[in-house]
């Protein structure tokens, strides 16, 4: 095993990238693009499969382990099944994931699977296929649940559907993702609306803490657990409904950060490092490939300005933040 280099100010070991392959998305989620008016990068901006692995193969050689390949959609990237069989077969590379809204997951789990793939995140924020219309603009919610059933058909697992939670728009359908933990088919992770790329009020009017998850489970009578044995290392605190084969994840990155044991680093399609989701700190990688050395020091550089935590909960309460939060869209960032 490879001892990691990358350690931060604060101790913090950082073994996991987040990648961005695109920032371009076949969808429209209203918490995450405009209708329209979005400008994407020119191709010529965005990192090629080449310098990807090379930024991989120096990061796996100082001690990342997981490589999660995020968006956009990163299923719109043409020949990602490429990408991933070459990052997995990256010495020191253990694990390779993806975020994906599942739209055109179903043609390709298979393909993924057998390049190398471990496991799989499906933003799926309403079970509904109305309300999935609308709050993708224009999304159809059967093309998701087709992928789920291909994905286990593949063998890929574990697979997580990430739900932002929003009061007033998908809260009411907090039972119904519960209920599908109970024959362990898939987990579910309820998620924070963050107040990345947003107009400020339209986030706080729809920002709902996950308490409301656990109190939704007494009300129904239901009696859970925090639960140890689910595999993954993200930021999730994660449940069990008593009885049910699976389980539930929240992750409250404002009302409860999980700074502390962040080991996160995130690479941006157009090739620049964030030390930080939330803090507008970036620094451009691509210009030094070709120089595993200058790669290295840049990812020092990065992580000895990383700050302790991201102070999201500074932005509900209207409190000055310590640093200047990003002006991009999650997009872009690849969250």
């Amino acid at each position: 095993m490879i001892p990691s280099e990358l350690v931060d100010s604060f101790g913090r070991v950082h073994d996991y990238l987040r990648l961005s392959v695109t920032d371009r998305c076949n969808l429209r989620c209203v918490y995450c693009m405009p209708a329209d008016g979005m400008e994407f990068e020119p191709d010529e901006n965005i990192l090629s499969f080449y310098e990807i692995t090379e930024v991989v193969r120096v990061l796996a050689e100082m001690g990342v382990k997981k490589v999660r390949l995020t968006g956009g959609e990163p299923l719109v990237r043409k020949g990602i099944e490429e990408l991933v069989a070459a990052i997995a077969e990256t010495p020191g590379i253990e694990d390779i994931a993806l975020t994906t809204n599942g739209i055109f997951l179903a043609k390709k789990a298979a393909k993924l699977k057998a390049a190398g793939l471990k496991r799989v995140n499906i933003s799926l924020d309403t079970l509904k296929a109305d309300r999935f219309s609308l709050i993708t603009r224009g999304g159809d919610v059967q093309r998701v649940l087709d992928s789920i059933a291909a994905c286990q058909q593949a063998g890929i697992w574990p697979i997580k559907l990430n739900v932002v939670l929003m009061k007033g728009i998908n809260d009411d359908e907090i039972e119904d993702f519960l209920r599908l933990t109970l024959d362990g088919a898939v987990q579910v992770r309820f998620i924070e609306y963050m107040p990345i790329g947003h107009n400020d009020m339209r986030w706080k009017q729809s920002y709902l803490p996950l308490s409301t998850v656990l109190e939704r489970c007494k009300q129904l009578g239901w009696e859970t657990e925090e639960s140890h044995d689910v595999r993954g290392n993200g930021p999730a605190k994660t449940f069990r409904i008593a009885g049910a084969k699976g389980s539930f994840g929240l992750i409250h990155p404002v009302s409860d950060h999980f700074c502390e044991t962040c080991n996160r680093l995130r690479l941006t399609a157009d090739g620049n490092i964030k030390p930080c989701l939330y803090w507008a700190d970036e620094f451009n990688v691509r210009k030094h490939i070709g120089d595993d050395e200058a790669i290295r020091q840049l990812f020092f550089k990065a992580l000895s300005i990383k700050p302790m935590n991201h102070e999201m909960a500074k932005a509900l309460a209207d409190e000055s933040q310590s640093h200047v939060p990003t002006a991009r869209r999650m997009s872009q960032i690849g969250g």
